[in-house]
């Protein structure tokens, strides 16, 4: 029997892809990985199963991350992502094509919102809103943005950290960096190969940030046994990486995250930094998880950091929150927005 319409929430994030349908929760949590072949662009795998090819592909198959620095590096592979994840979340058998909310970092460029509405009215959405990702994490974290006092949220997602002051249901002050969880892996394969000459994977690397990362010098001592292949012999080797030397190698990417919020900050007006001081930052996504991360930060700025329940889903469930009012939905999208 043929379906109605149904209403979907969709953060298109550089690590993972997560999907909320109204009325049934989140549907969808998988990495935004896509398999191909080489040759023809046929689609072979899409999300957990992808992923898993990462690193062990022969050479006719290509496992590719669509989504770079929070914007769609790859048109064609990120619609066949979509419409993967929208045929699978509400079945092919529907009645109306859905309406979807996707969540974008701020201060993409319109070429990359044209780029996401097109991918989206391609997968097969009757309509498609973009919202902010900071706007939807801080719906989704619980906090009052229609209040007239400042709101500070900082989302660590997979490609970016957005950053956004809130207040009277709108951005007052934004910035997006290009560092997340991803330039976290990164930034611990470099390590590794400078200093023990092995090159590892970015399997490998994501193993160790969430083992024994760390972005807080004198941490507990930690170590963590990794494997790779020697840079000089070629042959494989094991060896022991302790969480100092892991906080070593994160330094770098933690530093400019902390110091683009501190620009948001010095742009920030005082009333709403006074507001600020005194509620604390709100830190959401993935990387809040990075052990001593938001305590780091606490340190540097002199303000309170606060990790939100549940991190990672905070902008998905922004998302979901946004469709149960017209209002908000109507104020929360990013402005140019078309119905498709």
């Amino acid at each position: 029997m043929l379906g109605l319409s149904v209403d979907i929430g969709i953060d298109l994030g550089t690590a993972n892809t997560r999907v909320y349908i109204k009325g049934k929760g989140i549907v969808i949590s998988e990495p935004s990985v896509v398999a191909v072949d080489g040759e023809t662009r046929k689609v072979l795998a899409v999300g957990g199963e992808a992923r898993r090819m990462i690193g062990r592909t022969p050479g006719s198959i290509l496992a590719i991350r669509p989504m770079k620095d929070g914007v769609i590096a790859d048109y064609e592979i990120t619609e066949a992502m979509l419409r993967y994840f929208i045929n699978r979340a509400c079945g092919r058998r529907v009645l109306i094509r859905p309406r979807v909310i996707i969540c974008i970092p701020s201060r993409v460029t319109g070429v990359h919102k044209r780029a996401v509405l097109e991918a989206a009215s391609q997968s097969g959405a009757r309509q498609t809103f973009l919202v902010e990702e900071p706007m939807a994490a801080a719906i989704g974290a619980g906090l009052n943005i229609w209040e007239p006092s400042g709101h500070m949220v900082v989302d660590v997602g997979g490609g970016t950290t957005d950053i956004a002051v809130i207040s009277l249901g709108g951005i007052v002050v934004a910035d997006s960096c290009a560092v997340g969880g991803d330039k976290f892996d990164e930034s611990i394969i470099r390590y590794v190969r400078r200093e023990h000459n092995l090159m590892i994977g970015e399997r490998t690397a994501e193993d160790i940030k969430i083992r024994i990362g760390s972005a807080c010098p004198g941490s507990p001592t930690e170590t963590a046994e990794i494997r790779g292949r020697d840079f000089v012999t070629g042959l494989p080797k094991i060896l022991n990486l302790s969480s100092e030397e892991a906080c070593e190698a994160l330094s770098e990417p933690v530093n400019e995250i902390i110091n683009s919020v501190k620009g948001v900050l010095e742009r920030t007006p005082p009333e709403l930094a006074a507001d600020i001081v005194d509620r604390g930052i709100v830190s959401t996504g993935g990387g809040a998880l990075l052990n001593g991360f938001v305590k780091r930060m606490s340190e540097e700025i002199g303000i309170p950091v606060h990790v939100a329940e549940d991190p990672m889903n905070c902008v998905i469930m922004g998302a979901s929150k946004i469709f149960g009012s017209p209002e908000v939905l109507k104020n929360s999208l990013v402005a140019g927005t078309k119905f498709v």
